[in-house]
């Protein structure tokens, strides 16, 4: 997205999936929040981990911090200037599923040699997890019994 293109949503974009594209659809944006995810907040550290051109990095983070996926926090190192920080919000933790969804998807279909280079864990005992679809009992649906169906008309 350039950067003066609107990154507000467009009124006519009904569809879930294109209005959430047009925040995180950009080729790094997901790359970004990976690492902010991990606890990277500060532009050069972003920079240093993904290796993006800094009007890319600046596009990229200002169209999440627009969407409330990260906020801009002030900081000053002693003799600098101010300078922004950028921390996940809420919105952008649930995002969380998404790039495990990504990952999981990745090992399954495109898996390197090597094994994979992340594997998710749950935090307090540490086993193995996945991302799946969850019906309102709890119980795990697999894929091929899950549909999409539609509530609204919107461009195909």
């Amino acid at each position: 997205m350039a950067a003066t293109e609107s990154r507000a949503p467009r009124a006519e974009s009904t569809c879930s999936i294109a209005r959430t594209l047009e925040v995180l659809g950009e080729r790094w944006t997901f790359l970004i929040l990976r690492e902010a995810l991990s606890g990277v907040t500060r532009f050069a550290d972003f920079r240093h981990a993904l290796g993006v051109a800094p009007d890319v990095l600046s596009d990229r983070l200002a169209t999440l911090v627009t969407a409330g996926v990260l906020e801009k926090q002030p900081y000053r190192e002693p003799g600098s200037r101010v300078r922004f920080s950028y921390h996940v919000t809420p919105a952008g933790e649930e995002l969380r599923l998404v790039l495990g969804a990504l990952q999981q998807w990745g090992d399954e279909h495109r898996p390197l040699e090597t094994g994979p280079t992340v594997v998710r864990r749950a935090a307090d005992d540490e086993r193995p997890v996945s991302v799946a679809f969850v019906d309102d009992t709890g119980a795990v649906v697999p894929l091929d019994r899950v549909k999409f169906l539609k509530t609204a008309t919107y461009p195909t």
